[in-house]
């Protein structure tokens, strides 16, 4: 992940890619890993960061999703579960087995989830990851002490998924690289190539540099996310939108909040929502909302009505009534729902299963989705690319291809580096071999000061932002920790990069400016 090599690369006028990917969230980066695997030529690129909107964003959770089930969207969650089978296969560094607990205030719930999530573990199959059983009062009170017991009359305990999404997205990226892609972060594109009306290319600007490419391509897919219709538009300029961002916002708060090992899953709020309390990475985190937006951001901003919700609504569940003054982050992430035909959809109701579609003049665009179809969604996208782009005909390897860093020692609840595989000796090594890179970073958060090395070195890594967001989760969870450790950050980086102290100042003001909007001014 060596950003000059990767310049010098794309720079070759004569040089025809198979497949060039816009966007490095997790559809893209899976095309990536998926078309790389296969043998063919494929370039990624990233208009900033490596899933720095939506991907980075999510609750965090590896599901099939058991309100798709209440909708009775029977084949997402068909897909959804056995994708998260083989995600706990691929990539157990990153993926962890969570159970849990749905309390049930009154006589008919508890029997009516039971029966719903015994169909869920046998939609599951072999890849089922435990049973589901029902809670009397005592024990559900028992396996979450600090729910709220006025009303209990039991609960369900289940089984999913979860993992950190970020750093699933860089891994996905090294393994893209390790089967012969090339990506690249900060450099977006301008507009489309077309021949005799057909795309063959796109034109793209290094964000560092401002220095303009023309890339040549067979295929081009656009795995943008909230941003698929700009894309679109140098293709079909005019054409009606396709995506409706939804946005969905999480709160994070102390470990005290639900100080033990199972999450809270409460499947009807006030307004008809799914709220989960799950425990991540020694905090918990609490979400989401669904807020219908007009306009997408690369940093989208939680509403007031949303943290209220989110505030009074775990409160109804926790003890310990969370406050302003206990949030540690708020962040924020867009949906990228596929535009229902009737304009008066709520957004919980859009199915979340993903839409492929070709343009007349080429362009794929591949909508809708969520993490945990990620792999399905780019096995579909990239047997369209052959078909379109003339490919020689290869099978799919990726259902049983192991991810970067692949490891079945490491535990990702207990040990804070688990994320890395087999990478993590490595980052230790630094420290040893590096006085000056010895040691905690932040003790609070267990963040090493050779991650951050790393991060630049072998990960891409080009603003603060980058390590405190995505390399490391420090912005996501805790904000005011992420802004105390950032003047070190910047000042490691900066040695790394061969940078300035000027650099150095713009970077932290950036970073400052970002951060704001992650937590309340006490």
């Amino acid at each position: 992940m060596n950003r000059v090599s990767v310049l010098k690369k794309i720079s070759k006028k004569n040089r025809e890619w198979d497949i060039v990917i816009i966007g490095g969230g997790a559809t893209g980066l899976g095309c990536a890993v998926d078309a790389a695997s296969r043998g063919y030529k494929t370039l990624l690129i990233e208009q900033v960061d490596f899933s720095k909107g939506t991907s980075s964003r999510s609750t965090k959770l590896v599901h099939g999703g058991v309100r798709y089930l209440q909708q009775g969207d029977i084949s997402l969650v068909f897909e959804a579960l056995k994708e998260r089978g083989l995600m706990f296969k691929n990539a157990p560094h990153l993926v962890t087995n969570q159970s849990f607990i749905i309390p049930t205030y009154d006589f008919w719930g508890g029997p009516f989830y039971t029966v719903g999530l015994k169909v869920y573990d046998f939609m599951a199959g072999k890849l089922g990851l435990g049973p589901s059983m029902h809670l009397s009062r005592e024990e559900a009170i028992e396996a979450l002490p600090t729910v709220e017991k006025d009303g209990l009359t039991g609960g369900v305990i289940y089984h999913d998924g979860q993992f950190d999404d970020s750093r699933m997205a860089i891994s996905l990226a090294q393994t893209a690289i390790d089967y012969g892609a090339t990506v690249m972060n900060y450099c977006k594109v301008t507009g489309l190539i077309k021949k005799d009306e057909l795309i063959c290319g796109v034109n793209a600007v290094d964000q560092e540099s401002n220095k303009e490419y023309s890339i040549k391509s067979k295929v081009v897919i656009n795995a943008t996310g909230v941003f698929a219709d700009e894309i679109i538009q140098f293709d079909e300029p005019g054409k009606k939108d396709l995506i409706t961002p939804s946005q969905g916002v999480h709160i994070v708060l102390d470990k005290s909040f639900l100080d033990n090992k199972n999450a809270i899953m409460v499947p009807h709020t006030s307004d008809g929502r799914v709220m989960f309390a799950v425990p991540w990475h020694n905090h918990v985190i609490v979400g989401t909302t669904d807020t219908l937006i007009e306009n997408h951001s690369l940093e989208p901003i939680a509403l007031e009505e949303e943290i209220n919700f989110l505030l009074e609504t775990s409160g109804q569940y926790l003890v310990k009534q969370p406050t302003r003054k206990d949030v540690l982050s708020i962040f924020a992430g867009l949906r990228p729902l596929a535009k229902p035909e009737d304009d008066g959809k709520a957004t919980k109701e859009i199915s979340r299963s993903h839409k492929i579609l070709i343009s007349i003049a080429g362009l794929i665009t591949i909508i809708g989705g969520k993490w945990t179809t990620y792999r399905k969604m780019a096995e579909d996208t990239i047997e369209k690319a052959i078909m379109l782009g003339g490919l020689p005909e290869r099978n799919c390897i990726t259902q049983h291809l192991p991810i970067h860093g692949f490891r079945m020692d490491i535990d990702p609840v207990t040990d804070s580096m688990a994320a890395y595989g087999l990478d993590k000796e490595k980052i230790i090594a630094i420290g040893e071999d590096e006085p000056e890179l010895a040691g905690f970073l932040s003790e609070k958060l267990h963040i090493y000061k050779s991650q951050v090395a790393w991060a630049v070195r072998k990960e891409m890594a080009r603003t603060v932002e980058d390590v405190l967001a995505r390399r490391t989760r420090a912005l996501f969870l805790d904000a005011r920790e992420s802004l105390r450790i950032a003047p070190e950050v910047a000042k490691i980086m900066a040695k790394e990069l061969g940078q300035d102290k000027d650099w150095e100042i713009t970077q932290l003001k950036t970073y400052k400016e970002i951060a704001k909007n992650y937590y309340f001014d006490k």
